[in-house]
């Protein structure tokens, strides 16, 4: 059994490298093998600061070895892939991607693949185009899940992100509610306008510093097995 995910987010800064850390968690606490893949981070911190890139922060979290956690281009700049690149050399190769993650993909049950800002983040731009996050789901032939903050604001940048995946014919598993306050009156509407008004389920819901996701729907059905 192989099988893979895209984790992507509403935005930046909305706990997607966090869930994805949760996500292999919870599978290699269930006997099952998993791998990180990231085609391209910013921001990457040098040795000395002693600030994890997120690479190692999953690998921490989620108990993965040496080798399990993978990026194919890191960049200092915390800004864009896209505009880092510009800035530092080195853009993002379709092809080196597509192999770096088949190489995790066939050897592990599970292999987790987590984007960088929102689904549309440019990863590189020249006189050929603009490689985007959504052409490598597409390229990948992935299903996603999609990390939204369970706050306010939240049914919009679902909706949008809803919609784009759908008219684009990108498989959407569901939505993971990070932040979230069992109790809080706006949290529950979001979870239950989004499931009955947006119409995309709800996966999983995850309190604010918490080591576990609380599942809806089991963990190992988001993913999807792929042809390649």
């Amino acid at each position: 059994m192989h099988r893979a995910l895209f984790v992507t987010a509403t935005g930046t800064d909305i706990g997607k490298t966090y869930v994805t850390a949760l996500i292999l968690k919870q599978l290699k606490q269930r006997g099952f093998s998993a791998a990180y893949y990231k085609a391209a981070l910013s921001g990457a911190q040098p040795p000395s600061s002693g600030i994890p890139d997120d690479d190692a922060y999953v690998a921490r979290i989620a108990g993965l070895g040496d080798g399990e956690a993978v990026v194919s281009y890191r960049y200092r700049t915390a800004v864009s892939p896209h505009l880092a690149a510009i800035r530092e050399g080195n853009p993002p190769d379709e092809a080196r991607i597509r192999d770096d993650f088949q190489r995790l993909y066939r050897r592990f049950d599970f292999t987790a693949v987590e984007g960088s800002g929102g689904l549309i983040c440019p990863l590189r731009r020249d006189r050929n185009g603009c490689l985007t996050l959504e052409d490598l789901v597409r390229g990948l032939g992935l299903t996603s899940v999609l990390t939204a903050d369970a706050g306010l604001g939240t049914l919009n940048a679902v909706k949008l992100t809803a919609d784009r995946m759908a008219e684009k014919g990108l498989p959407l598993a569901g939505v993971i509610l990070n932040r979230y306050r069992e109790g809080d009156f706006l949290h529950e509407d979001n979870r239950e306008m989004i499931a009955d008004w947006i119409g995309v389920p709800v996966l999983a819901t995850v309190a604010e510093g918490a080591d576990s996701l609380d599942e809806t729907v089991p963990v190992g059905e988001w993913f999807r097995e792929i042809g390649l």
